[in-house]
């Protein structure tokens, strides 16, 4: 039984060793490019490059037919048995898909992110907008309210034209700082105003200490001039139900304002020999109430002759 009765068929129903031979053909071709193209460039000349074909099949002992060669002159034509590399955008899309679980975190991650970053940027928007409608909400509807309220009890309390005239004060200010837009001017009168209401709505007494090893009155003698005397009376703030006061005093030695319990009011010299004289007596200082903070005025009413004039430390 012959070979090549025996050879199996080829895809496209030829024989496997002319298939074979076909390629060998092609090769042959190939590794003669610069022959082949040139032939195959000019028409009707397919029968030269078979002749010049033949005899390099033929200087190597092989026997090759008509129609193989044409077969091989074809195929070269036709670039049958060239490997042709796959296009750049189906490669990529053959890559992604083969590490498709990595770029798939990755896009996960990246799409969290982007939505964090959402979210926060959401968030940090609709935070400056309340912020800034609660600004707006302030400085239109609640000062304004609030001013007006403290102001109107404060006027109310105070009864001297002095405390009347502080209040009135306070509130233009107030209303000056909406005018202007400026929130902490504003903030700034109304404190002033709660506070000018609580000191209108206060009542004290202005008691001189008469206590066994503390100072009813002191002097000293000024700097400026050494033949002088300032006389003060040393006085602490009770309320009518005993409650000794804190109070802002300012000194007129330092011009600083400190928070005291007990402080030196300066008095004229007749005044401090009148208290000195009641307290040697007996030892006991009969007329001890300086004078009186009534409720509705801003500074104590003295029943005693005194001087402007204050110190916290002797």
């Amino acid at each position: 039984m012959s070979s090549t009765a025996d050879a199996p068929r080829a895809a496209g129903g030829g024989k496997l060793d002319e298939v074979m031979l076909a390629m060998d053909v092609v090769d042959t071709l190939r590794h003669n490019e610069n022959v082949a193209l040139r032939e195959l460039e000019q028409d009707g000349r397919d029968e030269d490059l078979k002749e010049r074909l033949r005899r390099i099949y033929e200087s190597q002992g092989l026997e090759v037919s008509d129609q193989i060669l044409d077969e091989g002159i074809k195929a070269l034509k036709e670039s049958r048995f060239t490997y042709e590399p796959a296009k750049t955008g189906s490669r990529t899309l053959a890559h992604i898909w083969v590490r498709r679980s990595l770029y798939g975190k990755i896009a996960g991650v990246v799409v969290l992110l982007l939505a964090a970053w959402i979210g926060v940027s959401s968030w940090q928007h609709a935070s400056r907008e309340q912020a800034i409608q609660a600004a707006r909400v302030e400085l239109e509807q609640t000062l304004p309210q609030r001013l007006k309220d403290i102001a109107d009890r404060a006027l109310t309390e105070a009864r001297t034209d002095d405390a009347k005239e502080r209040a009135q004060d306070l509130l233009h200010d107030g209303v000056a700082a909406l005018s202007d837009k400026n929130v902490e001017a504003a903030r700034g009168a109304i404190a002033g105003l709660e506070r000018l209401r609580a000191d209108l709505a206060q009542t004290y007494r202005l008691r001189i200490v008469s206590r066994q090893g503390e100072d009813t009155g002191v002097f000293r003698i000024p700097d400026v001039n050494s033949n002088a005397r300032n006389y003060y009376l040393i006085v602490e703030a009770v309320t009518p139900e005993g409650k000794v006061l804190s109070l802002p005093i300012r000194s007129e030695e330092t011009g600083t304002v400190k928070t005291v319990t007990r402080w030196g009011v300066r008095v004229p010299e007749r005044t401090f020999e009148t208290v000195r004289r009641d307290k040697v007596d007996d030892g006991i200082l009969q007329n001890d109430t300086l004078g009186e903070k009534p409720r509705g005025a801003l500074d104590p009413v003295y029943r005693m002759n005194v001087s402007q004039g204050a110190i916290t430390e002797w």
